[in-house]
């Protein structure tokens, strides 16, 4: 599903990622794990496309992304890709249904009520039917990012991608999210690409990448 070849990231003379290579394949969780500054984050933007490769070439279903235009890389992100970050990253000012439909919302193709319809299904799901309504910021923290993950999957993306998403969370929720990532991929063959620092989490996962000054070690 996806193939990273040869990913290289410079900042100036800092080179980040050396030459990073890897495959993800469908319905499958992968965790990539490393200390602080190894070029975990980078990589995931750069195979998420929220930042570039300075050189290497990025696969997602066969199709080289890393070349294609802004535009037509922003339509294929929106529709193929899905993320989920340590903060939640929500609208305060919108509903947590609202914050659900709003990349849908970006294809004015799409029936309105449709895409409400499945935002609401998916809410149920994560046990927050009886808060779609709710105001963002009444939330509590754990709520916030499972209307996160829904949001994630409102556009039925090829893959997810998490950046530290439990990382904000105490013990508790963040077991309760680590579980959703596996049921989600049971129930919706969902794939997830995961950059964390939970040990606990990245043992649960089918396979653990472990990064070290811009490399994959194991």
């Amino acid at each position: 599903m996806l193939q990273a070849k040869g990913i290289t990231k410079k900042y100036g003379n800092l080179e980040v990622l050396k030459g990073v290579d890897l495959q993800v394949n469908s319905n499958e969780v992968v965790s990539i794990v490393g200390s602080s500054g190894a070029g975990k984050s980078t990589l995931l933007h750069i195979l998420g496309t929220l930042d570039n490769a300075s050189s290497g070439t990025l696969l997602l279903n066969n199709q080289v992304i890393n070349t294609m235009k802004s535009n037509e890389l922003a339509n294929f992100r929106n529709n193929y890709i899905g993320f989920i970050f340590q903060f939640h990253n929500l609208l305060p000012e919108f509903t947590a249904l609202e914050n659900v439909c709003i990349p849908a919302w970006l294809d004015k193709s799409r029936d309105k009520q449709e895409i409400e319809a499945k935002a609401v299904q998916l809410l149920e799901r994560l046990e927050l039917g009886h808060r779609i309504k709710q105001n963002a910021t009444k939330l509590s923290g754990g709520e916030q990012q499972r209307v996160a993950v829904a949001r994630s999957l409102i556009n039925q993306p090829s893959i997810v991608f998490a950046d530290e998403p439990s990382g904000n969370l105490d013990s508790k929720n963040a077991q309760l999210l680590h579980e959703l990532f596996f049921e989600l991929r049971e129930e919706m063959n969902q794939t997830f690409v995961i950059v964390t620092h939970n040990e606990e989490l990245a043992e649960m996962t089918d396979r653990k990448l472990v990064m070290n000054d811009g490399v994959i070690v194991e």
